[in-house]
């Protein structure tokens, strides 16, 4: 992927993964397939109509890839105007990432984060074309168990060398947020079981979201990120690298 080293890559994939697992996405994921399909919980268990249960999924991941995918190609534009003062750039940015690590740990809050973002719609979208818009709309107005974490992905983004960087790494920390929900589509019954047991981890899952982020800022901050990436680059096969 052009731009991306492949720790940003594996961080921003993660990153993904952490967002769906958030204690503000995972326990809705069943609201939000029921609301799209315009199917009941029951239906959707009972496997009816698996292909437009899927096709709703996919248009509403493909609603909030679009929007982080856009914010990503900003941070990254912007950044391209602040070339000169990158590696104070790393630095700040940096630093805010740690700030919002420490907020998801637990360490300290900060009340703006602790409000609700998430948008609240009472009407079923009206076929593909909605759902392609609640997609966007979730995208747009994250929860604040998200907000760190994109805000984190975003700030990264910033300090990257082309705007397509900034695009790939959103692209992948969209990836990482959509597969599991696709997967969650896919087999509801399945997912309903395992959340019932994994349910009382999601204050884990937070903090270990919080620890990544506070890796990635110390990693900014010292200036050790590009360093890192060189090391680790010697150990990946060479049609990994070709690919990225």
């Amino acid at each position: 992927m052009q731009g991306v080293d492949e720790v940003g890559i594996l961080i921003a994939f993660t990153a993904g993964v952490l967002s769906f697992l958030s204690p503000c996405v995972l326990p809705l994921v069943p609201s939000y397939l029921t609301f799209v399909t315009g199917m009941s919980l029951e239906d959707l268990q009972g496997g009816v109509d698996r292909r437009v249960t899927l096709t709703h999924a996919v248009l509403f991941v493909a609603g909030f890839s679009a929007i982080f995918i856009l914010l990503g190609a900003s941070a990254s534009f912007l950044g391209q105007f602040f070339k000169y003062y990158e590696v104070w750039i790393a630095r700040i940015g940096g630093g805010i990432i740690i700030v919002l690590g420490l907020h998801m740990t637990g360490v300290f809050r900060l009340t703006p984060l602790l409000r609700e973002k998430r948008l609240h719609l009472n009407d079923k979208p009206a076929g593909y074309l909605g759902t392609l818009g609640v997609g966007a709309a979730f995208g747009a107005g994250w929860t604040p168990c998200i907000g760190p974490i994109l805000g984190a992905i975003l700030t990264y983004g910033f300090s990257q060398d082309t705007m397509w960087a900034g695009v790939g790494l959103l692209t992948v920390y969209s990836l990482g947020l959509a597969v599991p929900f696709l997967l969650a589509a896919l087999a509801l019954d399945r997912f309903l079981q395992t959340f019932q047991k994994f349910r009382r981890h999601l204050r884990g899952v937070e903090i270990a979201s919080g620890v990544l982020l506070v890796f990635l800022g110390v990693l900014l901050v010292t200036g050790t990120f590009t360093i890192l990436s060189s090391w680790l680059a010697r150990y990946t096969p060479a049609f990994v690298l070709d690919r990225i």
